[in-house]
């Protein structure tokens, strides 16, 4: 029989569910507790994660349903598709589950704004709490990866810091995943990485030291409107940031202009608006649509890379423009 329009929309929405299940595993460390444990019964899981029995027996029933667990008579074991989902797992698919929920959150406050028009800001990110804490691992697993393999090799600035043994500042780092990717390529280079909330640069700490970064790469706290650097930095980034400052941007590119060296430069990363509204029908610019409703609760909205170019050029930058599939990096080089 041939699937109707009604079994492909039934078919996304347990897609859906899916992430649903996956996330209140990632976010109670269940599969990380499971692959640990090797497999367990319920009430050994409940022991090893100090989390209700009763819960856990109808998470992992709907875990097994969905795939994500396997059963060996009374005990669940990891598919395959649930030990990718552990945080820790190589190529970690994490970061869909949390994206999933996050949307869904979004979704739900848009609803109810477009009555009124409010613009709430950026504290809707934190409206749920088992969301907010994994908000840079799932920036870096979306991210990290591309930047690494994409965007370093795209832009030719980051190699000429690197030569000279420059400073590469962040400015609201999170946790760190931006520089301790920089840094890992670029050998020569030193990072500070600057945040407003502490919990973020304390993990970006760790993470460092972990990665053997920490003699080369710092934290601190500071944000876009507050901070102070140690000396002139030879690289300034901004990545996924400006379009939350964008209203401020006069003053704020007139102020980092000043904060770097001659001929160090302002590298900004950020999805590109497309002129042309036809191809957000395309699977790389989709999510990017969504995304630009969510900046719109946040008071934000995504730029176009020419209007980008723009200020920088105002700011008395020279601007260049790097595209890298739906996103530009717009560079701008202090004379």
């Amino acid at each position: 029989m041939a699937r109707t329009p009604l079994d492909e929309l039934r078919k996304r929405a347990q897609g859906a569910l899916s992430l649903d299940v996956a996330f209140i595993g990632v976010v109670n460390g269940l599969f990380s507790a499971l692959h640990d444990l090797g497999g367990a019964q319920v009430q050994g899981l409940a022991e090893k994660t100090g989390m209700d029995a009763g819960y856990l027996q109808r998470w992992c029933d709907a875990a097994y349903a969905f795939g994500w667990l396997e059963r060996k008579g009374d005990a669940f074991l990891l598919s395959d598709d649930g030990a990718a989902m552990r945080p820790e797992a190589e190529d970690s698919t994490m970061a869909l589950a949390i994206g999933a929920v996050l949307s869904a959150h979004m979704a739900e406050r848009a609803a109810g704004l477009m009555r009124s028009g409010e613009r709430p800001g950026e504290k809707v990110l934190a409206e749920r709490e088992t969301i907010l804490p994994w908000f840079g691992a799932m920036l870096e697993h979306n991210f990290r990866r591309s930047f690494e393999e994409k965007v370093l090799p795209a832009v030719p600035i980051f190699a000429e810091i690197n030569e000279r043994q420059g400073l590469a500042v962040d400015l609201g780092c999170g946790n760190g995943w931006y520089l301790r990717a920089l840094l890992g390529r670029c050998r020569s280079l030193r990072g500070l990485g600057l945040d407003g909330f502490d919990e973020n640069i304390r993990e970006a700490q760790r993470l460092a030291q972990r990665e053997g970064l920490g003699d080369r790469l710092h934290f601190a706290q500071g944000d876009i409107h507050r901070f102070a650097l140690p000396e002139p930095a030879d690289l300034i980034a901004m990545n996924r940031a400006l379009h939350h400052v964008w209203e401020a941007r006069g003053s704020l590119l007139e102020r980092l202009h000043g904060e770097l060296r001659p001929g160090g430069a302002l590298v900004i990363w950020e999805p590109s608006w497309p002129e042309d509204t036809a191809v957000l029908r395309e699977p790389a610019y989709r999510t990017m649509a969504f995304q630009n409703l969510s900046e719109h609760i946040q008071g934000n909205h995504f730029l176009h890379p020419e209007e980008i170019a723009e200020a920088l050029t105002a700011a008395g930058f020279a601007a260049s423009i790097h595209r890298v599939g739906s996103d530009a990096v717009v560079v701008g080089r202090r004379p």
